[in-house]
């Protein structure tokens, strides 16, 4: 099984999620959701990008 860059979406949509969740922690932005569930959001991130690198169509 090969490596491939993720797709620009996958990419993108990981960043941001991430960014998100590291405002929430470093910041204290109040998102309903994330807030009390930031390590849960920002492994969710990493891994949309790991799936990314690894599936073909994502």
């Amino acid at each position: 099984m090969g490596l491939k860059a993720p797709g620009i979406i996958t990419f993108l949509l990981s960043i941001i999620l991430a960014v998100v969740t590291l405002m929430v922690v470093f910041f204290g932005a109040e998102i309903p959701g994330i807030k009390g569930n930031e390590l849960a959001f920002l492994l969710t991130s990493y891994g949309l990008l790991v799936l990314g690198c690894l599936v073909k169509w994502l």
